[in-house]
């Protein structure tokens, strides 16, 4: 069972199978920074390929999280290399980054080495820390990244390889789904988005509205999202207000505009800041996974971790309401 993506010249591929039996040029594995190639994935690949795989591994030891090593495929026949990958440290802790640095440190050793077939596991899906959803979402957000950034890429063949029927059936749904939504919004340019820091005042309640967000990158932010065809920076911020958190704000004016090429980690993104005011408490819809009311305290601790730049442009709120 396959299903099959186009994204300029390189199909990408979602394949039910065992990784180590797919002809490609390359296979990743997915490891800790010791390389211990002594369980999961890893340990199949040992025992296919020798273990002089991992006396070739204990070489590169130790590597950064995020980096990735290439070594022979020895005995496997079905490919020329295995990329290590290192999705963890030996605690086995992983984000969302991580996993980003993974899939984008692949690609890149592969063009090194002029590979144009590739197989990837679900990244990071041993540690149980992320769902097949979100490592499914990330994994595409970069391979997209990577492709449009990349016009001259050697790479034709990207397989996403699942060994059980439940994640197969994950990744072959997301996978089409979540290049189509990025193709709508991403090109070779910049993209407009809107972010509005909505002040709430109650009798019981006052602060910053957060959202919890429930795609990549994941996390809190402010309130926000992309400027629509035939639509104003006015009224995506009142759109968005309204559909991530109920609320008809008022009082709209603009602060700041962000533009750095990083702020965004899946494509550039400029966005325009607004503030604006309620007087009702949010409730989550729409991308809001939950909804949150900070105080200044709150939003610079760790009770809600800030994605985005969305930590700087509360900070430079702040600054600006008190030299006020």
């Amino acid at each position: 069972m396959k299903k099959e993506v186009i994204l300029k010249n390189t199909k990408i591929k979602i394949i039910f199978g065992d990784i180590t039996e797919i002809p490609v040029d390359a296979i990743v594995n997915p490891v800790n920074t010791k390389l211990k190639l002594d369980f999961g994935l890893s340990k199949l690949i040992r025992q296919k390929c020798s273990d002089l795989i991992q006396k070739e591994c204990d070489k590169f030891v130790p590597i950064e999280v995020g980096s990735s090593v290439i070594s022979s495929s020895f005995k496997l026949k079905t490919c020329k290399y295995i990329i290590h990958s290192a999705t963890t440290d030996t605690d086995f802790k992983t984000n969302q980054e991580y996993i980003r640095l993974a899939t984008r440190n692949v690609l890149k050793i592969a063009e090194k080495k002029n590979i144009k077939s590739i197989s990837f596991p679900a990244l990071c899906s041993a540690t149980r820390k992320f769902s097949y959803e979100h490592i499914a979402k990330i994994m595409v957000e970069e391979i997209t990244r990577y492709i449009l950034e990349n016009k001259e890429t050697k790479i034709r063949e990207i397989l996403f390889v699942l060994k059980d029927k439940k994640t197969y059936k994950i990744f072959s749904e997301l996978i089409p789904e979540h290049i189509g939504y990025i193709n709508r919004k991403i090109g070779v340019y910049p993209i407009p988005t809107v972010d509005i820091i909505i002040n709430v005042k109650t009798k019981n309640k006052s602060g910053i509205v957060l959202i919890e967000r429930k795609n990549p990158p994941y996390g809190w932010a402010i309130p926000g999202g992309f400027v629509e065809y035939n639509e104003s920076l006015e009224t995506t911020a009142l759109r968005e207000s309204e559909e991530e958190t109920g609320l008809k704000i008022k009082n709209l004016k603009q602060f700041h505009t962000y533009s750095e090429p990083g702020r965004d980690p899946r494509f550039h993104t400029i966005t325009t800041v607004f503030i604006a005011e309620a007087d009702k408490l949010p409730k989550a819809s729409s991308d809001a996974k939950r909804v949150a009311v900070a105080t200044k305290e709150e939003i610079f601790s760790d009770k809600y971790p800030l994605v985005f730049d969305h930590k700087k442009i509360l900070q430079d709120y702040f600054d600006y309401i008190e030299s006020k």
